[in-house]
């Protein structure tokens, strides 16, 4: 008997691998958004302290593209924010690769709110220029409002579904399962009959053998008529 209530089915398993994928990229995400952005954009904020003038222009009003610091780090928040655009935009991704990062800069912002002091203290390398660069994203509120837009896809109910083309494969795998199954134990698999599997009934045809007596001797023609 096809036990397919049992067994997880293709699709599931499909659906979990790719929310475990989300949350990997989550991770990534995340890290990325503490080395990469908050590095990046504590570089750009001290472009005005490396000139000895508060109040003057960057690169004294010259081009910028000849500071190497800051190519660095135009780049490194041009590669964060790639990242997180792609987790936002792609369908095939799970909602949680980008939902997870931004419930924790919410949560982190609100928690600025109620106590400067405790978020303040949770930043992680604050003595480095990547702690650094997170507080000035937290105390800016930059943190709170990429929250709230990397948290849309969970509210899309079809980034929680896999694609088509995903479910058509998925369901012609759980199909051949099914048959191959069926084969094996004599049953007809459910996706075939539309229920519940039903036992295939096979009866065997024999051909009638031929008789193997000889044939009875015939008499001869001529015996009789000497007779």
């Amino acid at each position: 008997m096809c036990n397919r209530d049992l067994r997880p089915t293709t699709s599931t398993k499909v659906a979990a691998v790719r929310h475990l994928y989300g949350i990997a990229l989550a991770s990534i995400t995340t890290m990325a958004l503490f080395f990469g952005g908050a590095w990046g954009y504590e570089r750009l904020l001290s472009l005005s302290a490396l000139s000895g003038k508060t109040s003057a222009l960057p690169a004294a009003g010259g081009s910028l593209l000849s500071n190497t610091n800051v190519v660095f780090a135009l780049a490194a928040l041009v590669a964060t924010g790639l990242l997180i655009g792609i987790g936002v935009a792609a369908p095939w991704i799970s909602p949680l690769a980008s939902g997870l990062p931004g419930l924790l800069l919410i949560c982190w912002t609100g928690l600025y709110l109620t106590s400067v002091s405790r978020a303040t203290e949770l930043i992680p390398l604050r003595s480095h220029a990547f702690g650094a660069g997170w507080e000035a994203l937290l105390f800016s509120g930059t943190l709170g409002e990429l929250g709230l837009a990397m948290i849309i896809p969970m509210f899309v109910p079809s980034r929680w579904r896999k694609r088509r083309g995903e479910a058509e494969i998925a369901e012609a795998d759980d199909f051949l399962a099914d048959v191959t199954g069926s084969t094996k134990t004599g049953e007809l698999a459910p996706a075939v009959t539309g229920g519940p599997p039903v036992t295939s009934i096979i009866t065997p045809v024999t051909r009638p053998r031929r008789s193997q007596s000889p044939l009875p001797p015939t008499s001869n023609p001529r015996t009789r008529l000497s007779d």
